[in-house]
């Protein structure tokens, strides 16, 4: 007689940015597989939200304010889930909040630059550097950063959003060796194209390139993204690739979602530089008598 595969032990998962996109989807999915799901967000009114939407379902959730470029909230909320466990801390920190903000890298002010490194970067880095002495302590834990197709393959435009993206691929693989003596996992999830309300996000002050060197091309941008958008999966793709990382007693370094993407990513990185960069050329529609006339 077959037996079946025992359920995965129940863990205590903090999510940041949890009020909407993957991670919202990530905190009422987790809590149906069973898990104490706790979580954060830097919204008051949107954590009740979706606090009002998990009770709806039946469904035990925790919520904390939460901004990851505040070292004020990051420390409430260290205080608040030591109230919430009696101690016992996470089990798993999901650093899931970021955003982007696209247009071209020479003309982008420093100051859009700097807040999506300030949250994507910088803000991840604080939260785990909080909850991580805690599970240093403890002998066990595991942090899952979400990162993005774009932190693999750079594309024109999206310069900026995956440079941080880029670095967090880094500072996790970094950060994996470095904790692996003190029994805590790092792990990537690498989402591509994912229906939510990122692209619209991102795109929003992409006007503001019009007048620029870019006038003649800029436009074609949201075309584009528009395209992409074509293909996007739904949130639950990529939530089943974090409960994976988050339930697996062994996890991978990455897990990619769509798994397809992982084809396109390795194709990508064995192509030779000159010939993706003619495709991105093609693709973007930045070919010299197009861009300069």
């Amino acid at each position: 007689m077959a037996s079946s595969k025992p359920a995965p032990a129940p863990k205590t998962v903090l999510i940041t940015g949890a009020t909407s996109g993957i991670g919202r989807a990530a905190a009422l999915d987790l809590a149906k597989r069973g898990h104490r799901v706790i979580a954060t967000g830097r919204r008051e009114g949107a954590l009740a939200e979706l606090a009002d939407e998990a009770r709806g379902a039946g469904l035990a959730l925790d919520t904390v304010l939460l901004d990851v470029t505040d070292a004020g909230t990051i420390e409430a909320a260290v205080t608040a889930v030591d109230g919430l466990t009696g101690g016992a801390g996470v089990d798993v920190l999901v650093n899931n909040a970021g955003f982007g903000s696209l247009g071209p890298v020479s003309e982008m002010s420093d100051e859009d630059v700097r807040a999506q490194f300030d949250t994507n970067v910088f803000g991840l880095l604080a939260v785990t550097r909080a909850f991580l002495p805690a599970m240093r302590a403890r002998g066990r834990g595991r942090v899952v950063n979400v990162t993005s197709g774009a932190g693999r393959v750079a594309f024109p435009f999206f310069g900026a959003y995956g440079a941080t993206k880029f670095a967090v691929e880094a500072l996790s693989d970094s950060l994996r060796n470095e904790l692996r003596a003190f029994g805590v996992d790092v792990v990537i999830v690498e989402p591509g194209v994912t229906r939510t309300s990122f692209a619209d996000h991102s795109l929003a002050g992409i006007d503001r390139y019009e007048s620029g060197p870019y006038a003649r091309v800029i436009g074609r941008v949201g075309a584009m993204s528009e395209r992409i958008d074509k293909m996007a999966v739904d949130p639950d793709v990529v939530v089943r690739a974090l409960a994976r990382a988050i339930e697996a007693r062994r996890p991978a370094a990455r897990y990619v979602a769509p798994r397809h993407l992982a084809v396109g990513l390795a194709i990508a990185r064995a192509l030779p530089t000159r010939a993706v960069d003619a495709l991105l050329t093609r693709a973007f529609g930045l070919g010299r008598r197009q861009v300069v006339g």
